[in-house]
């Protein structure tokens, strides 16, 4: 069963596709079919700069454990981290 359920939020990164390296400013998330992953459903995660065009995309079809465990992973990490280091403020204030 699909939710039909798309979350959109801005973002600030990069990303390897198949052209190599290109910026992203969006990300999609949804449960759906998969493309490639042998499973019913997954968590998909696409990452996109609609500015360069439907190439500039990377794409990440997940279970929902290892999806959850990424998140877990991603706020661990930052955690870890000093406050802000990672930032898109920090970055500007740094070069």
């Amino acid at each position: 069963m699909c939710t039909y359920q798309t979350h959109k939020i801005k973002i600030s990164g990069s990303g390897k596709a198949r052209k190599g390296w290109i910026s992203l400013s969006e990300a999609t998330v949804y449960v759906d079919h998969p493309v490639h992953m042998q499973q019913d459903h997954s968590v998909n995660i696409d990452f996109i700069d609609p500015a360069q065009g439907p190439s500039a995309r990377v794409a990440v079809e997940l279970s929902e454990e290892a999806a959850l465990a990424l998140a877990d992973a991603i706020r661990d990490a930052i955690a870890s981290a000093p406050p802000g280091l990672a930032a898109a403020a920090g970055a500007a204030a740094r070069s």
